[in-house]
């Protein structure tokens, strides 16, 4: 019986040296970040700044891969089935991580046992935005132009099954309203679209639309989160029209599941000292979002949480995609 002990504590021994070992060699090649979002959005954007600078910290590259499909489906399922050597991680929205499972049958992933949470990275703005020459110049007047004319006006989003899309469905939902859907393949095109007056309406998030609004080809109906925008000071939020109205998105990496802790670790520590740093905080604020530092076990509660509560919102919402 001793010898039996012996034995298994030599063997946990040897499997925590080369654990160690394993996290102090890695990254010993390039990572490769699946983005399930397109380039241009919010998620894109918050990727490109945090892979940079992990790049620099760790001497090794991480490149950003953009897999776009099926309202983020395709590149989540994709870094679910990748190998779980640290060598693949994933940075994505939480509307493909905690929407996506109560919208599709069949998403291609289960957001908790396909995945190792990371670390929370950011947080970012979202707004409800319009063409200059749209009649409405608020909430309000949107919901009594499409209350005179349901079905008329149109509201474009990322894609079905987006963050955009969902919270339009639920703008309608909170406003009694008829808007008609148009999904475009990624942020960026549905509001290049919006500034042409190819369509009148979208929800957009800060980074993908600031510059249009900087520039005025944008105007601003109203904020989606719950409080105003430190870069949008004068815009009133949709809540203050529309009581209860308002959610603030969220962003993380994640792992696919059965990654080693140690390496876990080590992508902790460093996308915690990547958000610390002065250029990443001025990078993530010129593009409307803030930092959102936290633990792997955070994120993990994090998304349990909100699982439950957008199963509850989808549902309220009638929102589906097949």
């Amino acid at each position: 019986m001793r010898n039996w002990w012996t034995r298994i504590g030599v063997l946990a021994l040897g499997l925590g040296i080369a654990a160690s070992a394993l996290a102090q060699k890695f990254p010993a090649k390039p990572v490769t970040v699946i983005v399930p979002q397109a380039a241009g959005g919010a998620n894109d954007a918050i990727a490109r700044v945090v892979a940079q600078k992990l790049s620099e910290q760790l001497g090794q590259s991480f490149v950003i891969e953009n897999r776009v499909g099926a309202g983020g489906n395709v590149g989540t399922a994709a870094a679910a089935k990748a190998r779980p050597d640290g060598y693949t991680v994933m940075i994505t929205a939480d509307s493909a991580q905690v929407i996506n499972p109560a919208l599709y049958q069949s998403p291609g992933f289960d957001p908790v046992k396909d995945f190792e949470p990371v670390a929370p990275l950011a947080r970012a703005g979202y707004v409800l935005v319009a063409n200059p020459g749209f009649p409405a110049n608020n909430v309000a007047e949107l919901v009594a132009l499409a209350k005179a004319a349901p079905g008329k006006y149109a509201i474009a989003s990322a894609g079905n099954g987006t963050l955009n899309h969902l919270i339009g469905e639920m703008l309608q939902k909170a406003a009694d309203i008829k808007l008609q859907h148009i999904p475009y393949r990624g942020a960026a095109a549905a509001a290049t679209d919006v500034v042409s007056g190819q369509v009148p309406l979208s929800v957009q998030s800060m980074p993908s639309s600031i510059g249009f609004i900087r520039a005025g080809k944008l105007k601003v109906l109203g904020v989606v989160n719950e409080k105003r925008l430190p870069a949008l000071p004068d815009s009133p939020t949709i809540g203050e029209t529309i009581k209860g109205f308002g959610t603030t998105p969220w962003y993380g990496m994640f792992a696919p599941a059965g990654t080693p802790r140690e390496i876990i670790r080590v992508l902790q520590d460093e996308v915690a000292k990547a958000l610390d740093s002065a250029e990443a905080r001025e990078r993530l604020a010129t593009v409307g979002c803030e930092p959102f530092k936290g633990t792997s076990d955070q994120l993990a509660t994090i998304v349990r949480d909100d699982l439950v509560r957008w199963a509850r919102i989808v549902k309220d919402s009638g929102a589906k995609v097949d």
